[in-house]
């Protein structure tokens, strides 16, 4: 993995809070935006927890100059697949 402990760390703490068995389970039934276009549900799933954290925390990605493959190989591991 390509980004720091300290940015890794900081994203699971922005993260970890939002991955709850709600939200999990409404997405488990499709019951978010445009389920219906999904073709990889916990890459969707994963990436909308990280849409949904504090943009300051997203914001080290860039410092640290991730591209997406870098992101989500961060977020496979921070978040559990749903099933």
């Amino acid at each position: 993995m390509k980004a720091s402990p300290e940015l890794f760390a900081r994203i699971k703490a922005a993260i970890t809070p939002l991955d709850t068995e709600a939200t999990r389970q409404e997405y488990r039934d499709g019951e978010f935006p445009r389920s219906y276009t999904v073709k990889n549900l916990d890459e969707r799933y994963r990436w909308d927890l990280f849409w949904a954290i504090d943009r300051h925390v997203k914001y080290g990605c860039s410092d640290e100059q991730l591209n997406d493959s870098h992101i989500d190989t961060m977020l496979r591991s921070i978040v559990p697949p749903l099933n």
